[in-house]
């Protein structure tokens, strides 16, 4: 496990972050398509999501596969992204208004975080390529403007998500979900307005991607 960059962990367990949001609150903790802190020289491998408490309705997460969505791309497209490297930062305003108010709350400075990775990495343990440009973090293409790359990185942002390639799970309390940030995208649908939503997150360490 590793300690998440932009949120205090929890006294009693510092590798333990909790994931709230208030019945007050608009806006959820990381609500958008996204891979965990791709911002990270070394992202995680993995992330474990328990729920403590639910709404009565909604809050489920949808998960989409990298794998299919690198597959599905045309061999020209395939090719132009094997050459390119996407710039990743902890600042883009679509994830970072919930997590700067926490970090406000918690006396931590605000620090702004960012690292490339290729845009198609090669998945340690499988070999496969998936995919890796996200919609949260993901400005721009190394040695490329944010106005170049924003056709390209639109287009493979809703691609990356399309129906076909997701799944869709419902929380119940005390469910536990495990998945791997090198090949996998998640969205926490952002649906219970009025209701509180109690997570804690784990988060497991990974290696420079390739």
């Amino acid at each position: 496990p590793m300690e998440y960059p932009q949120l205090k962990g929890l006294p009693e367990c510092p590798l333990v972050t909790e994931v709230i949001k208030l019945e007050h609150e608009t806006l959820n903790f990381g609500g958008v398509w996204h891979s965990d802190t791709t911002y990270l020289q070394q992202p995680p491998m993995a992330s474990m999501l328990y729920a403590i408490e639910i709404p009565p309705y909604g809050g489920d997460t949808l998960f989409s596969n990298q794998y299919m969505a690198y597959e599905t791309l045309s061999d020209g497209l395939k090719k132009t992204l094997s050459e390119l490297v996407a710039v990743n930062t902890s600042s883009k305003p679509e994830v970072s208004m919930t997590r700067e108010d926490r970090m406000r709350e918690a006396g931590m400075e605000l620090n702004i975080l960012s690292a490339s990775h290729p845009a198609v990495r090669t998945h340690p343990e499988t070999g496969s390529k998936a995919l890796y440009v996200n919609k949260a973090h993901t400005t721009h293409f190394k040695d490329w403007t944010e106005l170049e790359s924003k056709s390209l990185l639109e287009f493979l942002f809703h691609h990356q998500v399309r129906t076909e390639f997701t799944c869709r799970f419902s929380w119940e309390k005390n469910s536990l979900a495990f998945w791997d940030n090198r090949c996998v995208q998640h969205n926490p649908v952002n649906d219970y307005q009025g209701f509180r939503r109690i997570m804690h997150r784990v988060t497991i360490a990974g290696g420079k991607p390739y």
